[in-house]
């Protein structure tokens, strides 16, 4: 019975985050278009944000709880989750197109946080106060990178006319409404994950470790996949590609950043290799990418492929 409730609270919890995302994206999208930023913009900085607002609920509330194992796991498995299969997905509806700029400097930088994360918890298997708020530093670095790159795009002209029309601009209150409302809701929805998941782990006998590389990895990414792959059926294939691996840096700069700077995030040999994995994971995508400048369809469907061979690893170790 209390395994039936913990799974409903869980059901709950992943609503509130998935609905209360959708409406903060919503709203900040609408506010973004009114200043005209553009569409790869906005997917790397607004909706990133917005998408990851579920892990960073989670790892918080985690962290807060002394469930650190979550808070490291849950972000290992949403940022291989968003990378094989948000982008593996988004490959089959579309081939998606990466820019040059893409390419040469966020997709690198993406490698680059987690090949950082991993360093810093391997050295003390933790992330301390200190660590995180180097992670929060980097952070608040990168972010004004994208705001310059932002401005720039803004002074190049008014070639985004046409996209001005792919997201509804709405009335600035409506705006607001959405973007509170969505949090309240994803701050709720990430109490209720953490407590469903932890109780399901300790009926089940199962770790933190996997709870968050499955359940809770997948549930927080739901908003990523959902969002690129209506991006990409609209053939918006920048703003898909710009959120997979605007969130996937976001998870590691803002959410571990956040979470260790809150209370020390304790590091198991499996976290240093499932983000070994990662960076594995996202060398192949970026070789794809190199190749013709785009990810087609065939190496959509390896990229699921991998991802189905590393959840039967993780479910047998």
């Amino acid at each position: 019975m209390e395994i039936l409730k913990s799974a409903v609270i869980l059901v709950i919890g992943f609503v509130l985050l998935i609905k209360g995302a959708d409406y903060f994206v919503e709203g900040s999208s609408s506010v973004a278009k009114k200043f005209k930023v553009p569409s790869l913009i906005i997917g790397m900085t607004i909706v990133a944000m917005g998408t990851s607002l579920p892990e960073l609920a989670v790892s918080v509330t985690a962290s807060m709880a002394g469930n650190n194992t979550l808070a490291v796991s849950n972000v290992a498995g949403s940022n291989i989750f968003n990378l094989m299969v948000v982008c593996g997905a988004c490959a089959l509806f579309t081939p998606l197109t990466i820019e040059k700029n893409t390419l040469m400097k966020e997709f690198p930088f993406s490698i680059l946080c987690a090949g950082l994360l991993v360093v810093m918890g391997y050295l003390g298997m933790s992330l301390g106060r200190v660590d995180g708020v180097i992670l929060l530093v980097i952070f608040a670095v990168y972010l004004f990178w994208m705001i310059q790159s932002a401005k720039k795009a803004r002074t190049a002209g008014d070639k985004l006319e046409a996209e001005e029309e792919e997201i509804k601009i709405l009335p600035m209150w409506k705006c607001i409404v959405f973007i509170i409302g969505g949090m309240i809701a994803i701050k709720f929805g990430g109490d209720f994950v953490v407590d469903g998941a932890s109780a399901i782990a300790a009926g089940f006998g199962l770790s933190q470790t996997l709870i968050g590389l499955t359940i809770v990895a997948l549930g927080t990414s739901l908003p990523e996949l959902v969002t690129s792959i209506v991006a990409a059926k609209k053939d918006e294939v920048d703003m898909a590609l710009g959120n997979v691996i605007g969130s996937n840096i976001f998870n590691i700069l803002l959410i571990l950043g956040v979470a260790a700077a809150i209370s020390p995030v304790t590091f198991l040999m499996e976290n240093i290799i499932d983000i070994i994995i990662l960076i594995i994971m996202s060398a192949v995508v970026w070789g794809f990418a190199w190749t013709s400048k785009k990810v087609n369809r065939k190496e959509g469907i390896i990229m699921l492929l991998m991802y189905a061979v590393y959840m039967v690893y993780i479910c047998m170790r």
